[in-house]
């Protein structure tokens, strides 16, 4: 019979299917810690290491030298220019309260004027409605006065009527005029 082919899964190679058989490692030293490599290994590293440092210190260095002195003065640029904006900040905060005290010292000093102004026209419509006040007082008094007078001079004459009147209801007779006017004129005395 035949010979079978070992069964394997799927993605399995078999040693039967690559026809040959996978080469055996030789025994040994690890090859860096070889020593009859070892002289040779220390010539090229060395030999890299000195490229590798001539390269670097003048090529890479100055260039990261050079970066790292750009950003240092570019931040040092910024952070003078941030001291510059902060004072000229300060200085427009000061300017702008400045601004703002000799706003309100101009809006008071106009709220004081219009007082005053309002004031003033008070003061005036109040003298001129004293002055029509005093004057209808006048003519008021004035008025009263004369209807004082003439009230008083109609007491003389009702004093007159009313003590003829009444002497004559007492007595029954009617009295002179001129005897009753100098009784009452002396009582009044």
């Amino acid at each position: 019979m035949a010979e079978e082919a070992p069964k394997t899964t799927k993605g399995e190679v078999t040693r039967a299917e690559v026809g040959h058989a996978a080469p055996e490692h030789a025994p040994g030293a690890f090859p860096p810690f070889a020593s009859e490599t070892f002289a040779s290994q220390l010539f090229w590293f060395a030999l890299l290491f000195g490229g590798l440092y001539l390269l670097m210190s003048r090529v890479g260095l100055p260039r990261v030298g050079a970066i790292i002195k750009e950003r240092h003065e570019k931040i040092s640029r910024d952070l003078d220019e941030a001291a510059a904006m902060q004072q000229q900040a300060d200085a427009a905060n000061i300017q702008h309260e400045k601004t703002i005290a000799d706003a309100k010292a101009r809006a008071l000093a106009t709220a004081q004027a219009q007082r005053d102004k309002v004031t003033a026209q008070t003061d005036a419509r109040r003298k001129v409605t004293e002055s029509d006040l005093a004057a209808k007082l006048v003519v008021a008094e004035k008025q009263i006065a004369d209807m004082k007078t003439r009230a008083m001079g109609n007491v003389g004459q009702i004093a007159q009527d009313a003590a003829l009147s009444i002497v004559q209801r007492i007595t029954g007779k009617a009295p002179s005029a001129e005897a009753v006017a100098r009784a009452i004129a002396a009582g009044q005395a």
